[in-house]
């Protein structure tokens, strides 16, 4: 079968669409979850935490952050599992890979020498459990040195390796600390059993789904040859498109505005952005501040299939005021496309229980 010839605006229709960000929005936390695959924590609260955010921009003044919790920790719909939440229809096709980790050697060292901590671990779970990592003994016989990431406590590190094997899971959180049991008493246990083959290509396939379109050779996506082949109109290379997604392409329910957190899965893919958008994002959180174009933590504005500005925003918590400093845009704005944006904002402000401070628009 011959690759399907796309243009670029078909391209930006398709991971518009996949990513739900037209105007069609799903209606709860486990829709999009489903759609997306993962939402990525992250506690950064200069609007809000990435989580909150991602699904605020999908569902909107619907969404409420009690949602998030329910699914996950009440319904057990959603899991957390490295930085993200994932709907627990994938938990099945990750397994197989989670079962055979670690490979890395020095991990599996690590592992070897702290086998009377790991099950010290284990035992309290099994005895105590969910438990805080605060409140779980470190017994460790070898430990790892700081990284920046962890602090020389091992149990947040044993942890996070018997979770990736599948043998501890979290179970919720009390405000930003994880809270862990066995993952015999958090998973479900009428999962199915796939061998590693068809796990991992059903997980490409949900990678597909979430992306939409994809390069075949993308580190970022992963998709390896899920989906049918195609090629984009003026880009090089194969890429792989969902094909519900491609059929879809004539029942357009057209776009929006929308504000992405800037660790938002959409903008994860950085050469697709660039290709498919024309948008070569860069995160300026760590960017010395004169080196700043549009601000610390800066919103990617998309409108319909173009990103067309960032907000620069900041929530004032104190004051109940989300005090936005400035609207960059690419490109003037015409005037329906400024109130569109400005209508946007106010719902964000809404949804944050805030009143709107304007700043400056910047072209």
């Amino acid at each position: 079968m011959a690759p399907h010839r796309l243009t670029r605006d078909d391209a930006r229709r398709i991971v518009v669409r996949a990513q739900l960000l037209d105007a069609e929005r799903p209606g709860d936390v486990v829709e999009v979850a489903e759609q997306l695959g993962a939402i990525k924590i992250d506690p950064t609260r200069i609007i809000a935490p990435c989580e909150h955010t991602v699904l605020w921009s999908r569902i909107g003044y619907a969404y409420e952050p009690g949602q998030l919790s329910k699914a996950v920790e009440r319904d057990r719909l959603l899991f957390e599992f490295d930085g993200a939440f994932r709907a627990m229809s994938l938990l099945p096709l990750m397994l197989p890979a989670m079962r055979v980790w670690p490979r890395r050697e020095s991990t599996r060292q690590w592992l070897e020498a702290n086998d009377r901590f790991r099950r010290d671990v284990l035992a309290r779970l099994r005895a105590d459990g969910p438990l805080l990592a605060s409140e779980i003994d470190d017994t460790a016989q070898v430990s790892r040195a700081p990284d920046g990431w962890s602090g020389s406590n091992q149990v947040p590190i044993m942890l996070d390796v018997l979770s990736r094997q599948g043998v501890v899971a979290i179970v919720g959180r009390e405000g930003r600390h994880r809270r862990w049991d066995l993952a015999e008493r958090v998973y479900p246990g009428d999962l199915p059993e796939l061998d590693p083959d068809e796990a991992a290509r059903q997980l490409a396939e949900r990678r597909l789904q979430a992306a939409g379109i994809a390069k075949q050779k993308s580190p970022w996506s992963g998709v390896g040859t899920a989906g049918e082949a195609a090629t984009i109109d003026g880009l090089a290379g194969t890429w792989r498109v969902d094909p519900r997604q491609l059929a879809a392409l004539e029942d357009d329910a057209g776009g929006r505005v929308a504000f992405l957190n800037p660790y938002d899965g959409m903008l994860f893919d950085r050469p697709r952005l660039r290709d498919v958008f024309e948008f070569d994002y860069v995160l300026e959180q760590f960017k010395p501040k004169p080196q700043r174009r549009y601000g610390l933590f800066a919103h990617p504005i998309l409108l319909g299939d173009r990103f067309v500005g960032m907000l620069e925003a900041e929530l004032d918590r104190a004051e109940g005021l989300l005090r936005v400093q400035a609207v960059h845009e690419f490109l003037p704005f015409e005037v329906e496309e400024l109130d569109m944006v400005r209508a946007e904002i106010s719902e964000l402000a809404q949804w944050l229980g805030a009143a709107v401070a304007e700043g400056r628009r910047e072209r």
